[in-house]
């Protein structure tokens, strides 16, 4: 496959990622984009990874982690991370489970779903190498997260009914997994109260939005040439109608994406810690602070390094 093909074909799962669940539940529940073929021997190693992930969080002592995870190869937008969601202590699903939104193929229609962080782990494209970011709020904003997060009608409200892999952040005609995040996070901070009766004259969405806007919250800027706007003609998890005329045009695409969402955390709770794991080659890298680890996992100085067996 070609490097713009690729690239095409990042977008249709931009910000989503795939998920395994297993039994019965996976055909319902996993994204609509090709998944990696994993041996016994990755998945074995993708479980003791999770483990050492699920470790990491209990360590932090904290209820809450915003927590990204590399998916499809986006090397071609600069991107490492492509799929955010929350993972929560005392989520109904099991400790430290992700709320997420993903794409119901069978319904055709936007979710929130549950996820294990093994079965959050193993939707990657690349088996081999993975990385794993958490973001850690100081306790009064991590607690307004955590109990908007856990609250599923809170959650609902927030849901869009349609999805779009390239949403743009200041519409409410679609909705990517990362800008569900965004608006939850906007919602939680701002104090917009959710739960009200339907029909409102301004809905929770749009108003979690103006208080992003106004915080200076800086959606993902991605260029792709030629522009998608012939794309979505055969890649249906694409749309164009809710970006500026101007950016379509130009082709610039502003999506909610982890880097960005990292971003406006980092700036609204100067005293978040960040941790970055990541596995390749039998060994786990831990590394502790906002810097990135270096492509191919490779350790730098004061990283823990331990063996993945």
């Amino acid at each position: 496959m070609s490097p713009r093909r690729a690239a095409l074909a990042a977008w249709t799962v931009l910000a989503a990622g795939a998920a395994f669940t297993g039994g019965a539940q996976a055909a319902s529940l996993r994204y609509c984009d090709r998944q990696a073929q994993v041996s016994i021997e990755q998945q074995d190693q993708l479980f003791r990874f999770a483990a050492i992930v699920k470790a990491e969080l209990e360590a932090s002592k904290q209820a809450l982690a915003l927590v990204a995870r590399s998916g499809l190869n986006l090397s071609w937008f600069g991107l490492r991370y492509s799929h955010a969601g929350f993972s929560l202590k005392d989520s109904p699903n099991g400790p430290w489970s992700v709320r997420q939104l993903y794409y119901a193929c069978d319904e055709q229609k936007p979710r929130i779903f549950d996820q294990g962080i093994s079965g959050f782990l193993l939707g990657t494209d690349n088996p081999a190498e993975g990385y794993v970011s958490l973001v850690f709020m100081p306790p009064e904003q991590g607690a307004a997260v955590e109990h908007t997060a856990l609250s599923a009608p809170q959650s609902l409200q927030l849901l869009a009914a349609d999805y779009s892999a390239n949403a743009y952040p200041w519409s409410l005609r679609y909705q990517n997994c990362n800008q569900w995040v965004m608006e939850l996070l906007g919602a939680a901070w701002a104090g917009i109260p959710l739960g009200e009766p339907a029909g409102e004259p301004v809905s929770p969405r749009r108003q979690a939005q103006q208080w992003l806007r106004e915080q200076g919250y800086a959606p993902m800027v991605v260029s792709v040439f030629p522009p998608l706007a012939w794309a979505s003609a055969f890649v249906p998890w694409l749309h164009g109608d809710d970006h500026p005329p101007s950016d379509r045009l130009a082709g610039i695409y502003r999506v909610s994406m982890p880097d960005a969402i990292e971003a406006f955390v980092r700036r609204r709770a100067p005293a978040a810690t960040r941790v970055e794991l990541c596995h390749a080659k039998g060994r786990v890298v831990i590394h502790r602070g906002w810097t990135p680890i270096a492509d191919g996992c490779l350790p730098a100085e004061g990283d823990e390094v331990l063996a993945l067996q």
